[in-house]
């Protein structure tokens, strides 16, 4: 399977870089006929009102939903990692200043920018549900999330907030994995497109 990384804008080729590390054919995804070529797409992180804003204006989000609403006995799913960015325009509802307009795929609310401005963004290490050891991660100008649905999972908090979640073929999560390079989370991603 292709994995494709939304490449509009942000760190994608930090997430490129990490899955061919893993020896995962990666493409950037920029238009209708790239997502056509992906079984699996990352969202990155970057300005949310900036890939919101492509994601309407090229249809790759209008895609994106109704790759993401087939069944699982669809030919061709879609399994979509957000990240930072990535998350916020997968949300169900997006609050904090100039909110996009979000993909609602995930039942999910999200504070755009909640941690602080950038002097405010720092590093850690978080424990995943399903992963051996800690993993060390970047929140960088990320956002918070504020509400998780009744069949939205939880897989990693951090100070009681939950920073990884997922619903169904949807993850998604508020700290950037692919600045220190570690692809534990990016596996845990490809284990889900395989069950």
């Amino acid at each position: 399977m292709i994995v494709g990384v939304l490449a509009f804008q942000g760190d994608f080729s930090e997430h490129i870089a990490v899955l061919h590390s893993m020896h995962v054919p990666a493409i950037e995804v920029r238009s209708l006929s790239d997502l056509s070529k992906v079984g699996a797409l990352i969202i990155p992180g970057g300005e949310s009102t900036v890939i919101a804003k492509f994601l309407e204006e090229t249809e790759v989000g209008k895609e994106i939903i109704k790759r993401i609403q087939r069944g699982s006995t669809d030919p061709q799913p879609l399994f979509v990692y957000g990240t930072c960015a990535g998350a916020i325009v997968l949300s169900k509802k997006v609050t904090g200043k100039n909110a996009p307009r979000s993909l609602g795929i995930i039942d999910i609310t999200i504070d755009r920018n909640a941690y602080g401005t950038q002097l405010e963004s720092f590093e850690t290490e978080i424990r995943v549900k399903g992963i051996s050891g800690k993993i060390p991660v970047s929140f960088i100008r990320a956002p918070k999330i504020t509400r998780v649905g009744k069949d939205v999972e939880i897989l990693a908090e951090h100070g009681g907030i939950p920073v990884l979640v997922r619903q169904g073929r949807v993850l998604v999560g508020t700290f950037h994995p692919e600045v220190r390079a570690d692809a534990r989370v990016h596996q845990l991603f490809l284990e889900m497109t395989r069950v």
